[in-house]
């Protein structure tokens, strides 16, 4: 049997493999260089192989040898959840894109009016429900261990140290490389690959070890079965219960968990990604269930009684004396508990420092945040002492619980608190009418309930005295934990499911009902229920009084200096301004809470900028207590006057809307009579003089080329109608096809000058600056003329100056070519500038005789060609500027 030195060895060989790999991927990223593999959906669906844990590879061995297929749910539940609510963890991550969350309690946080007493509430029912898991996989490494210790001189030094500092080496990994960057948006990519190799490392250790029992052990699949039919599995009946509730625990857990939450939502790169996984990660659990039952009805005939179970990967291959193939198992466990305890501590960290240091820090800065102290080295530090601390709890739960609980039972305790979150988060992402109060009440609800019927029992160490076990709390039959309401009979898992899920999602439907979401949450929820249909967060912020230095100096403080810079000089440049800051306006400070939530989460960063700002929907206090009764009724009593003003607004918006239909309806109609008058005008004229011709003997030539001229001039006007309206009709049906060329836009300016003009008896000024049009373009060069042609017809035609002018100017910015036609008239009324470009409108029917289509066939060719034209309103006269994207390399 290899020596614990050597097995020793083979670990410390392994975690350098693993921070080697992490340290190469986050360097990598940090340069900007990521290579197509790490962004690939295989490494993706790869990092959701944490939710296959110790319990999976050693504890479903163990699972089926006690309870027959039943080990099947903890995998059935996320293969269903992938296969069948794919649409429901895509709303998640778009969620989790548009609102820049950092954990799962960051987003119910966000969904239920940025909450951050609902976030402790969720951060703390999170620690103590993946405090068990995080316990479970200490256990599972210390039980290895112990197996490779048997023969080990030693053996008593290992069992009393490999536990701590297994615990200790995870928190040191976890800190290293889940604490890198303050922004828990930006990807971990060193964790995320090495969970990824973890992942084909714990896959290939269970299929080896299956292969050598089918056909090492065993003369192939034929033997197997019959060996398995064979045994005390082959015996195995199916509860129903048992079987329904492990299967919803193991795919709620699937999306509540936080570890699930961190590589599902909050390092994914691509909403894409998620096609792959739904039915890749399927296949990966296929494999790895695939051998479990042959694993343990072999053990079960092979070794001795009372060998444990849970450990049948692991001491087959010593029993057999392949020690090879029994440390590769042992790597694979070792991957398994490693990977989970690594982003599961990561990922709680995040929440404990955003939901509950850092609203305490805030509270103890009397100055606010723009004054205070350096806040990326507080949240750093917190995050890195709560990953201390959360791997002490695992540690000593492991110690308090004892270490010869099956590890699917405690596995099962784990998912059933996190489960609690689920009512809250699947209610928060479908009901607009979910309160925060609602998501509350049943939280708390559910938690206690999973507290008494399942974790104390479960802990036992005088946690829970006897007497409350056997009489029920104080005294009363009916408050036994295990027969809550007088309902014997039940399996404890089941009963402890049913009551905690049941009476947790009727107190959060019953008190949402019951209660009235404040305007935060109403937009919020807004956001979430209808997340496909407007990506963007809420516009929260009124009544402003923000200095933009003073938001410089805390976004310096949280960001860093140099993020913090590049990101307020980018909307100074977005807002037109390219020196100094940005001016403080709702939409600036939108997307500065956005940016600093992740870092610290957005109940924290709407209450900082809110410190700043003012005109919050959230008060700093509020971050963490629930407002008391009082407060609640002066609440309740202002949201009629909310709710009527927010109806008088939607009225008003409904009537613009209205006017603006029936506008359009009349331009609609003026044009049909308009078509009609334009094509029965010709046409008459046409039938008029051609039957003076035909009736007319032996008249004049000169006669006779007068009749014959008004009738070709009647056609060309008639054809320019139909091919108006039939150009119309192709451009909208988008069914043209470009002729993407390139040329010159002075070229393409001088076609469209000299043809406007041709023939014009009115004249006109054209003003250019030739060495401004000296640019290369790719368009189609015609219809991009088409454009030109028109805007200066319409310039012809429409300006009312004395001496008629009209100026022409090129410039570029961001990227773009902008064309500018100015003319000296009086330009276009306020009122018809929002209908000139529909396709029914004309300014002034009685200046000019076209059928309004000019200005709708040039904006439907700007679209097609990629660019836009629209009106200047704040020109004195008659002003339109055309924009086409600009290629660098083609400027001259």
């Amino acid at each position: 049997m290899a020596s614990l030195n050597v097995l020793v060895a083979v670990c410390l060989v392994y975690v350098a493999l693993l921070f080697i790999v992490a340290f190469a991927a986050d360097r990598k990223a940090s340069r900007g260089h990521r290579s197509a593999w790490l962004r690939s959906p295989l490494i993706y669906t790869l990092s959701l192989s944490i939710y296959c844990t110790a319990w999976t590879f050693y504890g479903a061995v163990g699972y089926a040898a006690r309870s027959g297929l039943e080990f099947i749910t903890i995998y059935l539940g996320p293969t269903l959840v992938m296969i069948g609510w794919w649409w429901g963890l895509r709303k998640l991550v778009r969620i989790g894109r548009s609102q820049r969350v950092t954990s799962i309690a960051d987003l119910i946080s966000a969904r239920y009016g940025k909450s951050n007493t609902l976030a402790i509430c969720v951060t703390i029912l999170a620690v103590i429900g993946v405090t068990p898991y995080i316990a479970l996989q200490l256990q599972s490494i210390t039980l290895s261990f112990a197996t490779f210790a048997e023969a080990d001189p030693a053996r008593q030094l290992y069992e009393t140290t490999t536990v701590f500092w297994v615990a200790a080496g995870l928190a040191v990994f976890a800190i290293l490389f889940g604490t890198r960057n303050l922004n828990a948006n930006e990807r971990h990519h060193g964790v995320v690959t090495a969970v990824a190799l973890e992942a084909m490392v714990k896959l290939v250790a269970l299929l080896a070890v299956g292969i050598f029992v089918v056909w090492g052990l065993s003369d192939g699949i034929g033997e197997t079965m019959a060996r398995v039919d064979a045994s005390q599995i082959g015996q195995w009946q199916m509860q129903g219960d048992r079987w329904a509730t492990i299967t919803f625990l193991s795919a709620a857990a699937f999306v509540c968990l936080p570890r699930m939450f961190q590589v599902m939502v909050v390092e994914n790169e691509d909403e894409r990604h998620l096609r792959v996984a739904a039915w890749a990660f399927p296949l990966y659990l296929l494999l790895m269930s695939l051998f479990v039952v042959p694993i343990a009805a072999i053990g079960l005939e092979l070794l001795p009684v009372g060998a444990n179970p849970d450990l049948f990967v692991l001491t087959i291959p010593l029993s057999q004396g392949r020690d090879g193939l029994a440390m590769l198992s042992f790597l694979g466990g070792f991957s398994s508990a490693t990977s989970m305890v690594i982003v599961a501590a990561m990922a709680l960290s995040t929440m404990v420092s955003n939901h509950i240091v850092m609203p305490i820090w805030l509270r103890m800065q009397g100055h606010g945040a723009s004054v205070s102290g350096d806040v990326r080295n507080v949240v750093l530090l917190a995050r890195r002492v709560s990953i201390a601390v959360i791997m002490a709890l695992g540690y000593f739960y492991y110690r308090l619980a004892g270490q010869d609980a099956a590890l699917a039972s405690i596995g099962l305790i784990s998912f059933a608190g996190i489960a609690q979150i689920l009512p809250a988060l699947v209610g928060g992402l479908f009901w607009r009418g979910a309160t925060r109060t609602g998501a509350l009440a049943g939280l708390s609800l559910g938690f206690l309930i999973w507290l008494y019927t399942m974790l104390l029992p479960a802990l036992g160490g005088g946690l829970l005295p006897d007497a409350v076990l056997t009489d029920g709390l104080f005294g009363f039959p009916w408050l036994r934990p295990q027969a809550l309401f007088g309902i014997e009979g039940l399996d404890p898992i089941v009963h402890a499911v049913l009551w905690s899920m049941a009476l947790n999602a009727a107190a959060f439907c019953i008190v949402s009902l019951a209660t009235f979401p404040n305007p935060l949450e109403r937009l919020q929820g807004a956001q979430f229920v209808n997340v496909f249909d407007h990506s963007a967060g809420p516009r929260g912020w009124t009544g402003l009084v923000a200095q933009s230095e003073d938001l410089m100096v805390m976004s310096q403080r949280i960001l860093g200096a140099g993020e913090a810079q590049d990101f307020f000089q980018s909307e100074a440049i977005r807002q037109g301004s390219h020196r100094g800051l940005p001016e403080p306006t709702p939409a600036f400070l939108e997307r500065l809470e956005r940016e600093l939530s992740g870092s610290v989460g957005a109940a924290a960063a709407h209450a900082m900028v809110g410190q700043i700002a003012g005109g919050s929907s959230v008060s700093v206090e509020d971050l963490l207590a629930v407002a008391d009764e009082t407060a609640q009724m002066l609440e309740y009593s202002s949201q009629l006057e909310v709710q009527s003003k927010e109806l008088s607004r939607t009225a008003k918006k409904l009537r613009e809307t209205n006017e603006k239909l029936t506008q359009i309806s009349q331009q609609k109609d003026a044009f049909l009579s308009q078509v009609s008058h334009e094509l029965r005008t010709p046409m008459t004229s046409i039938r008029a003089f051609s039957e003076i011709l035909r009736d007319t003997e032996g008249g004049s030539e000169e006669d006779t080329v007068r009749h014959a001229s008004i009738i070709h001039d009647e056609a060309l006007r008639l054809t320019r109608l139909l091919n108006d309206l039939l150009d119309l009709s192709v451009l909208e049906s988008g069914q043209v096809s470009l002729n993407m060329t390139v040329g010159s836009l002075g070229e393409v300016l001088d076609h469209a000058v000299s043809t406007a003009l041709a023939g014009s008896d009115k004249p006109l000024n054209v003003i250019r600056a030739p060495s401004t049009e000296v640019v290369r373009i790719s368009s189609d060069l015609d219809r991009l003329s088409q454009v030109f042609i028109n805007l200066i017809a319409n310039a012809q035609k429409y300006c009312d100056a004395e001496n008629p002018e009209i100026s022409i100017v090129v410039s570029t910015r961001y990227g773009r070519l902008r064309i500018d036609f100015l003319d000296n008239g009086s330009g276009i009324p306020r009122a018809s500038q929002q209908l000139i470009f529909e396709k029914f409108s004309r300014v002034s029917p009685e200046k000019a005789g076209g059928a309004g289509l000019g200005l709708a066939i040039c904006r439907e060719i700007m679209l097609r060609l990629g660019g836009d034209v629209r009106y200047l309103s704040g020109h004195p006269g008659g002003a339109f500027r055309v924009s086409l994207p600009l290629a660098p390399d083609l400027v001259t």
